[in-house]
């Protein structure tokens, strides 16, 4: 319109040819001549031109081509909203708009530009736009709270969690003791149960206790966090480092909560945790209520109509904090530490790097993603925790002997094999050291026969020489087929003797 009141501006009071006119405007002389023609037949001077608004100039210049009509004006407030939900597109909502018109629909791409100008309008954290049910950003606040203690002095600060979903910026917020990986943990716990609910996706920034190594392209998460995503069946996309835009949502309602709850209570003291969230989650309450400013409704509404129908339903059991750590399977006796304690593992991998899983109560070793053992948690330094199905055969049939099953046993062969094998467990400083004199002893009943095995005992008891090696001695030379000289009472009674224990010790 602009060219239009020039054309004629030239035309009227500059008296100008059209050839001058149009080098001038840097028009063709056919433009400046149609231009010209339509003014004269509407009767539009270049006074008259500046008295008009560009609609009725444009109306007069053209009275067949553009009719000014009103449209059936669209509730864009809507359509926004309606375009946060899964499949639904833009091309979708103008043709619902056209079928339900009261009056003249706008064209497709007329509709789409009104929605871009309006979406325009928006704050700067809404104009990305966000799936129902997918992404829950997750922060910390920067600000800290107060705790005091009873005497009235400050006992520790409270650090403010927030959790906000993408579609409907549904909110929740907790204070923890700190911002370690258990209190992130605990946080994204009870926020799935306050929302009822998980995302597809989790958008935290990259903090020390839940990124191992950070990094603009592949963080390498923390595996207590990858075990919690597991557990609820979400995936974690951490935001790249100093790229507040990748979680504006985050920093939105961090900043909402800074002004609408903490500002609030920046007047009060507080002397628990407990009394802090009490405080908290009452003002949270009437921020989800809030109604929005520029759109209908408030985040607890959108929630309900946009990310609760979409969110992934909570597990039936709640995630249990663990711990991970790597542990190397000890090659000497099949055992992994953990703070100065000893769990078996199968034998079979000595030498193997396997994961250990660290609960409260528990221990549970991870060998290629898989359980293979799993022990009550011990604080008992320098002791060791052993199942039988971890030992090696020979180990479990070692750990099987007891000093009366080797007396049960020479006794079937005869009572003076009993009386050897006693005195060799008797002789020793602990039990155990005689255990494979008497089974090598009692084995030699394979090679010789028990009765050749019983008649050296005897002649072995006869002559005080109650070892193992004696009784070999006599079965080599077979003395044991000759007869023995001095009568040997085997029923009578051992000395009395502070060293000599006796059978009842091992009852």
């Amino acid at each position: 319109m602009r060219r239009i009141r020039e054309v004629l501006r030239l035309k009227h009071e500059c008296d100008l040819s059209y050839a001058q006119i149009a080098q001038a405007l840097r028009l063709s002389k056919g433009t400046v001549s149609n231009y010209l023609i339509r003014a004269e037949a509407a009767g539009i001077t270049h006074g008259l031109a500046l008295g008009l608004d560009d609609a009725t100039l444009l109306s007069r210049l053209h009275p067949r081509r553009y009719v000014y009509r009103e449209f059936a004006a669209p509730d864009f407030a809507a359509v926004h909203r309606e375009l946060n939900k899964k499949g639904v597109t833009l091309q979708l909502l103008w043709e619902e708009y056209r079928e339900s018109a009261q009056g003249i629909a706008y064209s497709r791409s007329r509709f789409c530009e009104r929605y871009v100008a309006f979406v325009g309008t928006l704050k700067r954290s809404m104009r990305q736009t966000h799936v129902a049910g997918e992404k829950l950003f997750v922060d910390f606040a920067g600000p800290t709270v107060p705790i005091y203690d009873v005497a009235g002095g400050e006992a520790s600060r409270a650090h403010i969690f927030v959790a906000a979903w993408g579609a409907s910026h549904y909110t929740y917020v907790e204070a923890t003791a700190a911002e370690t990986k258990i209190d992130w943990i605990s946080a994204h716990a009870n926020a799935f149960a306050f929302f009822g609910g998980c995302p597809v996706l989790l958008v935290p920034d990259q903090p020390r206790a839940l990124v191992s190594r950070a990094d603009r392209f592949e963080p390498q998460l923390n595996r207590t966090y990858e075990a919690l995503a597991e557990h609820y069946g979400c995936a974690i996309l951490p935001a790249r480092p100093a790229k507040p835009k990748d979680k504006a949502v985050a920093e939105l309602a961090v900043q909402i909560t800074e002004r609408w709850i903490l500002a609030r209570l920046r007047h009060r003291r507080f002397y628990s945790l407990a009394e802090l969230n009490a405080a908290i989650w009452e003002l949270l309450a009437l921020l989800n209520e809030r109604p929005f400013q520029k759109l209908e409704g408030s985040r607890r509404s959108w929630f309900e109509l946009l990310d609760r129908p979409a969110m992934r339903p909570l597990p039936s059991m709640p995630f249990e904090y663990a711990e991970f750590k790597r542990a190397c399977v000890s090659r000497l006796d099949y055992h992994v530490e953990f703070e100065r304690h000893y769990y078996s593992v199968p034998h079979a991998l000595v030498g193997q790097e396997v994961e250990l899983r660290v609960t409260r109560t528990t221990i549970e070793v991870l060998w290629r993603n898989r359980r293979i053992a799993s022990h009550a948690r011990s604080n008992q330094r320098g002791h060791h925790s052993t199942v039988a199905e971890h030992m090696p055969a020979s180990h479990r049939a070692h750990r099987e002997w007891t000093p009366q099953r080797l007396i049960d046993w020479a006794a079937s062969i005869g009572a003076a094999t009993q009386s050897v094998v006693t005195h060799i467990l008797q002789t020793k400083p602990h039990p155990e050291q005689g255990y494979r004199a008497c089974l090598g002893m009692l084995a030699l009943a394979r090679k010789y026969s028990r009765e050749r095995l019983e008649a050296a005992c005897v002649r072995a008891v006869s002559i005080g020489a109650k070892n193992r090696r004696s009784v070999l001695s006599i079965l080599a030379a077979g003395l044991d087929r000759q007869p023995v000289q001095s009568d040997l009472n085997l029923d009578s009674p051992l000395p009395a003797h502070p060293n000599v224990r006796g059978p009842q010790y091992y009852h």
